[in-house]
């Protein structure tokens, strides 16, 4: 079976009562890539990638469909094997792991069609068909974000994350004493994710401030320079996300002791074929992590779904989805929610959804 064309489509993914406010700026609406995939049998496939805006990784919309208008003409004609299709797109186009994810989910979502097995399948089985999820509370006033925290508290979420860095240290501090009020002794789990938004400074401050407060610090400052001599100093447990760019900064991270854990983005490493191995490095380190991508719609929500299912339960942050910060679905009703706190793992083959290709309108290329 092999890949006998590729349609790649644009469409706009609006931010829900926006906008959505981390420590770099605001979001109120997200440019998706989308590709289609046909085999030679017939078979279709379907891929997404949304970098989220320009600025928050060296990654943007414009730029992935460029990527992908690259390597989509010498990838006709290659089988339909993950490995096979990175080795043909390592050989057409050297990094742009974000735009090279479209197509690896894309590839994972017509292999498991063609074989009647869920992309969870593909990737070494399910541990779990209901998954974990976690809500991201955005840039928010200490009272605003422990009235969410209790809602989501409420609403049976096991994990929060709240954005902080875009405050002064002292009202991010006032801020998560707030989110703590809400969920102590639910059981709640609670990353404190500043996007790289701190200093040193900044970072040693608020975890000294709050060292009675059981939390992960999620990716404080900007490098992992910055990371390395700040780790000794701190009262938290230490989590990278933006600076864990491929698979071998995750292997150097996990390897020399740098973090006790990961916020895991699916199209910044490349992909479902990558993220397996950074999933096996991390059972082996016992490093927890997540199963997220930065933003998107259905096919990247059911694509870290199905991810998320396969990791060892205790090692599972969850997955978080978009789909609670975007105004509707486009693949109607089986697009992907989380319910409970939890999202269902789709049951069909591949993906497990159906987009509606009416929605995306003509494709910006096909091949």
């Amino acid at each position: 079976m092999k890949i006998a064309h590729l349609n790649i489509y644009q469409y706009d993914l609006p931010v829900k009562n926006g906008p959505y406010t981390m420590s770099y700026g605001e979001i109120f609406s997200l440019d998706t890539t989308l590709v289609k995939l046909v085999t030679d049998t017939g078979v279709v496939g379907w891929g997404e990638t949304c970098p989220l805006g320009p600025v928050y990784a060296e990654a943007h919309a414009k730029g992935a469909r460029a990527a992908l208008l690259e390597m989509a003409p010498g990838l006709i004609g290659t089988e339909v094997l993950p490995l096979s299709v990175h080795r043909q797109m390592d050989n057409l186009l050297h990094g742009h792991n974000y735009a090279k994810a479209a197509i690896d989910i894309a590839v994972f979502d017509a292999l498991g069609k063609s074989l009647g097995l869920r992309v969870a399948d593909l990737l070494g089985g399910a541990a779990m068909d209901r998954v974990p999820s976690y809500y991201a509370i955005g840039i928010e006033t200490p009272d605003n974000a422990g009235r969410i925290a209790a809602a989501k508290r409420a609403e049976g979420y096991p994990r929060l994350q709240l954005k902080v860095g875009a405050h002064s240290p002292e009202v991010d501090v006032e801020v998560i004493r707030k989110v703590w009020e809400a969920i102590k002794g639910s059981g709640m789990r609670l990353a404190i994710d500043a996007n790289r938004g701190w200093s040193t400074r900044d970072a040693m401050y608020i975890s000294r401030s709050c060292a009675d407060i059981p939390f992960v610090l999620e990716q404080p400052c900007s490098t992992n320079d910055e990371l390395r001599q700040l780790r000794p100093l701190l009262h938290h447990p230490l989590y990278i996300d933006e600076s864990s760019y491929d698979v071998n900064t995750v292997i150097s991270a996990a390897g020399s002791g740098l973090v006790d854990g990961f916020g895991l983005k699916l199209t910044r490493l490349g992909g479902l074929q990558p993220m397996t191995t950074v999933r096996d490095i991390c059972a082996a380190r016992n490093l927890p992590h997540s199963c997220d991508d930065a933003w998107g719609g259905d096919i990247l929500a059911a694509a870290c779904t199905h991810l998320g299912a396969t990791v060892r339960p205790d090692l599972l942050e969850g997955v978080w989805l978009a789909a609670p910060y975007i105004d509707g679905h486009y693949c109607g009703e089986s697009g992907l929610e989380v319910v409970g706190g939890h999202i269902d793992l789709p049951k069909g083959p591949g993906l497990g959804i159906t987009p509606d290709e009416a929605l995306f309108g003509d494709p910006v290329a096909a091949f």
